[in-house]
């Protein structure tokens, strides 16, 4: 069975990349992959202090709701991550878990000493983004940010759903194509996974 975990990078809880999102997990969970869904607005996590305590081991040593977060991330077969656009970048609440997951970064570089650039992603993320605005560059920045929090977990951006012009907390109601969008992404994400751990491509975080 697929494991997925899907994040919910809004202060939101019901504004439209949340929806999205949920649409994208029944997607998955009807497919038949067992999702684990977090809230971060939900989660009490520092901002990395880069002190670099997780140049022993790889594991950040901030003690707080990282820490299972951290488990989640490592074990998981496939993210899906939802945030809004702020200035042209991702909310607060998903920048202070991309910057904890440093020490993953310091655990595959540092430690490990993998040569960057020649990773063989086994894992996939699915990214799903709304900005209020209709700017052409409204995502350009965030999807390296994304691109970038994807590598230390060994994860390719598999796929990207980009959202202009909603900002109202209920916009992408009056959007049922974009809500189906993300219910057959979620769909596909949980089978291109499940085709994969077929396979057994090295790896993967479990047979």
């Amino acid at each position: 069975m697929a494991r997925i975990l899907a994040i919910y990078g809004s202060p939101r809880r019901k504004g439209n990349t949340a929806t999205l999102l949920k649409r994208a997990v029944e997607g998955a969970t009807e497919a038949g992959a067992q999702v684990d869904e977090i809230v971060l607005r939900d989660l009490k996590m520092s901002p990395c202090l880069e002190i670099y305590g997780c140049k022993k081991t790889g594991r950040c040593v901030i003690q707080d709701d990282f820490q299972p977060v951290y488990d989640r991330l490592v074990t998981c077969d496939g993210l899906m991550l939802a945030s809004p656009i702020f200035f042209y970048t991702v909310s607060s609440l998903t920048k202070i878990l991309m910057d904890r997951c440093q020490s993953l970064w310091v655990k595959k570089y540092l430690i490990e000493k993998k040569e960057f650039g020649t990773s063989q992603f086994t894992r996939k993320g699915l990214f799903i983004s709304v900005g209020a605005t209709s700017g052409k560059k409204l995502f350009d920045g965030t999807l390296l940010t994304v691109k970038y929090f994807f590598d230390p977990l060994d994860m390719e951006t598999w796929r990207t759903l980009l959202y202009r012009n909603l900002e109202l907390e209920e916009d992408v109601h009056g959007h049922p194509e974009y809500l189906e969008e993300a219910y057959l992404a979620g769909r596909d994400l949980a089978s291109a996974i499940r085709q994969s751990l077929d396979l057994g491509h090295p790896g993967s975080p479990h047979p």
